[in-house]
C-alpha cells in the first residue's frame, strides 16, 4: 500500500470470518456531512419542533434519500414548488439556495419561511449582486438544471448571466469589444474541471474579474482531496451519494481520473458482489449530502463478503460551523 495508513480497525462478524477472503478499506477522511448540511437539517427538525408538524420543505433539503426519508418521517413534507404549500404552515429553501422570486412569493403570501441556503452559496449570490451593481456581465461556471446554478442565476436578471460548463461552451463566447466581464462558479464542481475552464476565461477574456476567493467550497474541495489520496491504492472506490448530488458525482470523476474504477452507491444494497472479484483494496468515501451511518452500512455489508481490514486516512480535519437563523436560534 502507497497510502500513508492513519489508525486501522479489523471487522469481525463471526467465528468463520478468517475463512472469507480479506479485504483492505481505506475510508477517506473527510466524507459525508458538511457543516452546510448539517445546518440544514437542523433548520428542519427545529422547524418542526419550533412549529409542529407539517412543515414544508421545498426541494429535497440535500440531495439524499436516506436524509429526506428521515425527515419525512418526522413531520416534514417535500415539494418543488411554493404553490404546493398551505398558506398556514412553515416552509423551508433547501440548501442549495434559491431565486430571489421564490422569497418574494413567500413574502406575497405571508408564509412564514426559513432559508437553509448554505452560507456559502448565500456568498456566491451577494457576489453576483455585486458584480451586476458594477455594470460587469457575469459567466457562470456550473451544471445547467442543477438547483444550485438556478438558484444563483436567479439573483440577477435576465440575460445578466451566460452559464458555461466546459472549456468548449469559453470558446463558443461571443461578447462585444470591450465589454466588463466577471466570473464566478458552482460550489460543488471539479475543482480540476473548473480550473481549466477559469484558464479558458482568463485566456479568452484577459479582462474578466474572478471573485477574491475560490467559490467552489471547503467540504467539496476536502472530499475531492481526499479521494485523490485513497484512489491510487485502491482497485475499486464506492462513493456513497445520490445521483442528483452534484459533489458525490464529481467524486466518482475524481477516482476514474486517478485510473481507479468507481462506483456511484446510495446504500449497501447497491453494491453488486460480482465488483468484488479480483479486488484486494476498496477506497470508501461519502458525499456531502450522506450520513455516516451509511458508511457504516456499507461496512457491515462488505464484512459479510470478506474478512475487512479498516484503514482511515485522513488528509485534513474540518472544523466549520454555520449558525441557524436568528428564527430557530437557541
Amino acid at each position: 500500500m502507497n497510502a500513508p495508513f492513519q489508525g486501522s480497525q479489523s471487522v469481525e462478524s463471526g467465528d468463520n470470518q478468517t475463512a472469507l477472503p480479506a479485504l483492505t478499506l481505506l475510508i477517506a477522511a473527510p466524507r459525508g456531512f458538511c457543516a452546510g448540511v448539517d445546518r440544514a437539517i437542523e433548520i428542519v427538525e427545529k422547524a418542526i419542533e419550533r412549529f409542529g408538524a407539517p412543515v414544508y420543505v421545498r426541494h429535497e433539503i440535500v440531495h439524499n434519500r436516506f436524509v429526506v426519508d428521515s425527515l419525512k418521517a418526522k413531520g416534514a413534507i417535500f415539494v418543488e414548488e411554493l404553490d404546493e404549500v398551505p398558506d398556514v404552515v412553515p416552509v423551508v429553501f433547501s440548501a442549495h439556495g434559491v431565486p430571489k422570486s421564490v422569497p418574494a412569493e413567500a413574502e406575497r403570501r405571508e408564509l412564514l419561511y426559513v432559508d437553509a441556503t448554505c452560507p456559502l452559496v448565500s456568498k456566491v449570490h451577494r457576489q453576483a449582486e455585486r458584480q451586476i451593481e458594477k455594470g460587469q456581465h457575469i459567466i457562470f461556471v456550473g451544471h445547467a438544471g442543477h438547483p444550485e446554478v438556478i438558484g444563483t442565476m436567479g439573483q440577477v436578471e435576465p440575460g445578466q448571466m451566460t452559464l458555461v460548463e466546459t472549456v468548449a461552451d469559453v470558446a463558443a463566447l461571443t461578447f462585444p469589444h470591450g465589454m466588463s466581464l466577471a466570473y464566478l462558479t458552482q460550489t460543488t464542481l471539479s475543482v480540476d474541471d473548473t480550473r481549466d475552464i477559469i484558464t479558458a476565461l482568463e485566456t479568452r477574456f484577459p479582462q474578466i474579474v474572478g471573485p477574491k476567493a475560490e467559490d467552489i467550497c471547503y467540504a467539496t474541495s476536502n472530499r475531492q482531496a481526499a479521494v485523490k489520496q485513497i484512489a491510487p491504492s485502491s482497485d475499486l472506490v464506492l462513493v456513497i451519494g445520490a445521483p442528483n448530488s452534484s459533489n458525490s458525482l464529481r467524486l466518482v470523476e475524481v477516482a476514474e481520473r486517478m485510473g481507479t474504477t468507481a462506483k456511484l452507491i446510495q446504500r449497501a444494497d447497491d453494491i453488486d458482489p460480482t465488483w468484488l472479484e479480483g479486488v484486494g483494496t476498496i477506497g470508501l468515501t461519502a458525499g456531502a449530502s450522506a450520513p455516516e451511518v451509511l458508511v457504516r452500512e456499507v461496512v457491515n455489508r462488505l464484512s459479510q463478503w470478506r474478512q475487512v481490514e479498516e484503514h482511515t486516512i485522513i488528509s485534513t480535519e474540518e472544523k466549520m460551523v454555520f449558525k441557524l437563523p436568528r428564527l430557530l436560534a437557541d
